[in-house]
């Protein structure tokens, strides 16, 4: 199996990268687990941003229907999004200047890991950053 991610990275991403997170995927829909997750990171201190084509709002946070939409900096982008989908939202955090990119638990995309990394960014794919937060000791 291969591992998108190591310990150092995502403790980085969830302790130091700034506490901003566009969650892409998150929706009011509290059976998904893009709710789910954005709860356990608005409780580590993180503001939550959903992206979503509705652009909800979801856990007292403003929604946008893109990251483009997003009017101030957004540190990480968190996807919850089909894999397909998935390397265009990476080259759109990229865009607008993430400082990292997080693929949740079944979220693949190799060269959009390859290609973000290249930019520059932290990036982690095929992990739970809901599962992630208690492992690392953060709740």
């Amino acid at each position: 199996m291969t591992t998108y991610g190591d310990d150092a990275t995502i403790r980085r991403i969830l302790t130091a990268t700034g506490g901003t997170w566009a969650v892409v995927g998150l929706s009011d829909n509290p059976e998904r687990a893009a709710y789910r997750v954005a709860a356990k990171l608005q409780r580590i201190g993180k503001r939550v941003v959903p992206v979503h084509p509705k652009a909800e709002a979801v856990h007292g946070e403003r929604g946008f229907a893109s990251l483009a939409e997003i009017p101030f900096a957004v540190d990480v982008v968190n996807v919850f999004v089909n894999s397909a989908l998935a390397g265009g939202i990476a080259d759109q955090a990229v865009a607008i200047g993430a400082k990292a990119v997080w693929f949740q638990l079944g979220v693949i995309d190799e060269a959009a890991y390859a290609r973000t990394r290249d930019a520059g960014l932290l990036m982690v794919m095929d992990r739970s950053a809901g599962r992630e937060i208690p492992r690392m000791g953060l709740i």
